[in-house]
């Protein structure tokens, strides 16, 4: 018997769904997926016969849930705090079958339909799914009026505003993440090593590894998300074989990718892929991390987020609106033009929503392609693709296929939240689309607007900043230079929320059309606030604590004076970071009363600090440790 995975729109009716669910009974429980602000799914079970019986309301209506059970900040309170889950009939909706249990009916797999909903709370949809549908809505209602007042530019792209049936935003995610036999810890020199000398980028999969790969592949084709491509990354190690000639320990970073679809359809199908991913490893006694950097030294996950716009017209045909009408004179046209330079102006107001946890900035320093610097490539010459990895935001042209032209945003990471990403960038893009139809300025005048030097004015782009960079930024130009031609990089979460915090025209781009709202705003810097001040002070110090203390003193017999004096200046550096006497208080302590009082400013500061003199500590003791006989 076939089984179902997926659902279409056109199969959402009552009529249909009854039929199905009883044609399959293996499908045993229904789940609404909201996803609050924090970027977190719902997941309950609900009985198939009771969403049978109950379907219609369900489905026009929704569920209730508990507030407390979501990440709803400011909003969802304790005396308010009702939430319905209203499913989203337009989406996709797919099974999730546990491997672990099967129908006693059929034998099948039991599957639980995953419907992908909204939350609703006061009547209003409070969630990071209706924000971006909410933000989609918005782009595509403002560039019609454009176009409706500018019946020009339609003409350019061989159209006119009566062709048009839609305009479809393209979004699509490449999904990193590192893989590893339970229980066995990493050799980060051996893995540093191997990744220098690019052992394990582009090689061969083998074994449990291989399998499990090619087992997603089939999977992610099942849930209709077509896959495009896996392979290793330049994580890892070669795995060891056991005595049963079986793989015992692995280590190994992957990659791997699907098609683009519609942004919120885009996010969901990222979701999805995930779990599969996720489950497909576990099963096979392997776990599987989507950080953004599990391993210090070692390179982290990133997840290169796609950002494409389309005119559909009433005879079917697609125009790619990035892409100029000759792509030999431009590299772009004036709304690819506007979008790359709205989302690199606006970029502090999306950054917030792109890393928002410790983590995902312990990826973004300079080194490993991580993009640090709000800068662009638009290709050496109009002939020649960009390929530069060192920039934030990249143009991809094709000249054989002008449907391909997109931006690849560089610095998501597996576990940014896709739909706050997706709807912030597209919203600073709009920005900067409807400032360059305002100003009426050429496709030439864009680019030599793009390629400015920095102290020289534009007419949008910030006067003292350069935006376009074709050489390696983290070779051409020094640490300083950096920071004075693209802006410092923030350090901390705190330092980078504040991109929320600043007011006037930035913040306010976000809430156009109501795509955001000050509460959901106020309700993201509040979530992303507590997690960063929890994690601090419950995780991070704590973990440090135990690096810490697991550096003995191991010279005995055979020491040298650079022995003694290297492990002093560990020993004080040690004390100095944890341990408080009656005329110095340590930096971990000074950090957790920082967040006691609410000083974030001063916890961030010192967290700066901490994670300065933890890399500096690591790499004293490696180099202590090698000289030990």
């Amino acid at each position: 018997m076939n089984r179902i995975f997926y659902i279409e729109k056109k199969d959402h009716s009552k009529e249909k769904l009854t039929v199905m669910l009883n044609e399959h009974p293996e499908i045993q429980f229904v789940s609404f997926m909201g996803i609050d602000i924090g970027g977190n799914g719902t997941d309950e079970k609900i009985p198939i016969s009771l969403f049978i019986s109950d379907m219609e309301e369900m489905l026009k209506h929704g569920i209730q849930t508990d507030g407390s059970s979501v990440e709803l900040e400011g909003i969802a309170t304790l005396n308010n705090a009702r939430v319905d889950l209203v499913p989203d009939l337009e989406a996709n909706w797919f099974v999730d079958y546990n491997y672990d249990y099967y129908c006693e009916v059929n034998g099948l797999p039991v599957g639980t339909l995953k419907i992908p909903a909204f939350l609703m709370h006061n009547e209003k949809f409070v969630c990071s799914r209706s924000i971006l549908k909410r933000a989609t809505g918005v782009f595509k209602s403002r560039l019609l009026e454009i176009f409706k007042s500018k019946p020009e530019l339609a003409q350019k792209y061989g159209f006119t505003v009566a062709d048009i049936e839609d305009i479809v935003l393209t979004s699509a995610t490449e999904l990193e993440l590192w893989v590893n036999t339970p229980d066995e810890k990493a050799n980060i020199e051996a893995l540093s090593t191997s990744q220098t000398l690019k052992e394990q980028y582009w090689k061969r999969t083998h074994g449990v590894v291989r399998t499990i790969v090619e087992k997603c592949m089939h999977e992610l084709e099942r849930y209709g998300l077509e896959p495009e491509m896996a392979h290793k990354e330049v994580g890892g190690i070669a795995s060891k074989v056991g005595t049963t000639g079986k793989l015992r320990y692995v280590m190994e970073q992957l990659e791997i990718d699907w098609k683009y679809a519609e942004a919120l359809q885009c996010a969901d199908n990222e979701i999805l892929a995930r779990e599969i991913i996720e489950d497909l490893f576990r099963n096979h006694g392997l776990e599987v991390t989507f950080m953004a950097k599990p391993l210090e030294g070692v390179a982290g996950n990133g997840e290169h987020t796609h950002l494409g716009a389309a005119v559909k017209l009433k005879s079917g045909k697609f125009i790619n609106l990035f892409t100029p009408a000759d792509m030999k004179a431009d590299y772009l046209s004036e709304i690819g033009y506007g979008s790359l330079m709205g989302l690199l102006r606006n970029y502090d107001v999306v950054n917030p929503f792109v890393s928002s946890t410790n983590d995902s900035l312990n990826r973004l320093k300079p080194g490993f392609e991580a993009p640090v610097c709000v800068v662009t490539s638009l290709g050496h010459t109009k002939e020649i693709p960009s390929r530069n990895r060192s920039i934030l935001a990249g143009v991809i042209r094709d000249f054989n296929n002008p449907m391909a032209t997109r931006f690849e945003l560089r610095a998501p990471n597996p576990l940014s939240n896709t739909y706050l990403v997706l709807a912030s960038a597209y919203m600073a893009a709009l920005h900067g689309i409807e400032a360059v139809i305002k100003a009426g300025v050429t496709t030439a005048q864009l680019e030599k607007e793009i390629s400015k030097e920095a102290g020289t004015e534009g007419f949008y782009l910030e006067k003292d900043k350069k935006y376009r960079s074709e050489d390696d930024v983290f070779e051409h130009y020094t640490e300083d230079e950096r920071v004075a031609l693209f802006g410092k990089a923030p350090s901390t979460v705190y330092e980078n929320i504040q991109g929320l915090n600043h007011g006037g025209e930035r913040v306010a781009l976000l809430t156009e059309g109501g795509a955001f709202t000050e509460d959901l705003v106020n309700s993201y810097k509040m979530v992303t606030l507590s997690k960063w001040s929890a994690e601090l002070v419950g995780r991070i110090i704590p973990n440090n604590m135990e690096i810490l203390r697991s550096f003995k003193k191991l010279h005995e017999d055979f020491s040298t004076d650079v022995d003694v004096i290297r492990w002093q200046k560990i020993n004080t550096l040690r004390a100095n970071l944890m341990k408080d006497s009656t005329v110095n208080t340590s930096v971990f302590t000074q950090i957790r009363e920082a967040i006691e009082q609410e000083d974030f400013q001063k916890a961030s500061d010192l967290q700066i600090m901490m994670n300065e003199e933890m890399t500096h500590i690591r790499a004293m003791y490696a180099e202590y440790r090698r000289n030990i006989i």
